[in-house]
């Protein structure tokens, strides 16, 4: 499938986008918008404080950026494989950066021609 830019697109993105949240930390997003560029998806979501973030950043900061940074793997892992299965694109990369202190995560995904 090819990518194309139009609103029904953009919704289905954030509702995998979404879903993956709610399977992962048990809720959605505050707050996400979806942008494509040529073969270029950008995900800009606010993510919910999950308590038992709070509570590892109080007893063990260190883990909470190793739980962090693995959540983080495992987000892309199931957002590429979402979106290959279910939209039928093929991608050629999956980029995500998150910033625990503001729970803001931008993803990039680059689609292949």
């Amino acid at each position: 499938m090819s990518l194309v830019d139009t609103n029904e697109t953009r919704k289905q993105l954030s509702a995998i986008y979404n879903e993956i949240a709610k399977e992962l930390f048990g809720f959605g997003t505050t707050l996400l918008r979806v942008t494509i560029e040529n073969q270029l998806i950008t995900f800009h979501a606010k993510h919910r404080r999950s308590p038992r973030s709070d509570a590892l950043e109080g007893e063990a900061p260190t883990l909470k950026l190793e739980v962090d940074f693995r959540m983080s793997l495992l987000y892309k892992r199931k957002l590429r494989e979402r979106l290959e299965e279910e939209m039928g694109l093929k991608l050629e990369a999956v980029l995500r950066d998150y910033d625990a202190p503001t729970q803001w995560a931008i993803t990039n995904v680059i689609v292949s021609d």
